[in-house]
Formats: C-alpha cells, sequence, structure tokens
C-alpha cells in the first residue's frame, strides 16, 4: 500500500533524492530499484528539475508532487490517497488524473479522499461520510 497524507511528511534538510533513497529503504527496495523507480515519477509529475533540492526549497506544490511520489515509489496494489491533488497547479492536477487512469488500467486501486470533488467522470464510485456512515450515490 502507498499512502499519501494531505500534510507532507517530508524532512526540510534532505533533498528530494534523499527522501526517495530514504523511503525506497523503508519500502524494501535496494538503492537500484528505488533509483530505477523514482525517474519515471519525477517525468510523470515533472518535478526533476528539483531532485536535488531541500525540502525547505520547495514550493508548497513540489512538496506535494514529493509526497504524491514517495507514495507511488513500491508500485503498490493500493494507493490511499488524502487530499493528493491540493496544492497543484493545473498541469499537475491533469498529471495526476492520467496517473490514476494508468494505474486503474494496470490493475492497481486508487482511493482517494477529498471535501472537493469535481470532475466526478473520472471516479468509478464516490461515497460520501455524513454522521459517520457511509452513503453511496
Amino acid at each position: 500500500m502507498g499512502y499519501c497524507p494531505q500534510t507532507p511528511v517530508l524532512y526540510e534538510r534532505l533533498t528530494c533524492d534523499e527522501h526517495f533513497e530514504l523511503f525506497g529503504r523503508a519500502y524494501g527496495l535496494d538503492r537500484t530499484a528505488a533509483t530505477e523507480a523514482r525517474d519515471p515519477i519525477y517525468d510523470a509529475l515533472g518535478f526533476g528539475n528539483w531532485s536535488r533540492a531541500r525540502v525547505e526549497e520547495l514550493s508548497g506544490g513540489t512538496r506535494a508532487k514529493l509526497n504524491l511520489g514517495l507514495a507511488l515509489l513500491p508500485d503498490p496494489e493500493l494507493l490511499l490517497l488524502d487530499e493528493p491533488y491540493a496544492g497543484f497547479d493545473w498541469d499537475t492536477y491533469l498529471r495526476f488524473w492520467e496517473l490514476t487512469r494508468e494505474r486503474r488500467e494496470a490493475g492497481r486501486s486508487v482511493l482517494i479522499i477529498s471535501h472537493f470533488v469535481t470532475d466526478e467522470e473520472r471516479f468509478d464510485r464516490i461515497v460520501h461520510l455524513r454522521d459517520g456512515r457511509t452513503v453511496e450515490r
């Protein structure tokens, strides 16, 4: 499972590359596997030019990209994403949905928790939480 929390859990003094290396180790990936998985994530989300920048130097949108990228790193069967596109610019928002489509086509599951649902046609199902109960539309 890959988890992308609403508030990025990142280390201010580490670079993006160092985050991928650290999280890769936590996922049980060796350095080569983590690097091979990391590079397509940089390309897909468009932030490879920040690979050697420390988190303290990143904008909120780039931090959100790194946060999502860390969840994608092990190519999980299930992605649990809490407000994943908050802070994305329009181009990244569209890239996010392309990644989501590709994952679904590959047989992966993506669960998005959001208070802001637009583009409802992009979802297979929308479930609302009301008074502690789920209500499907």
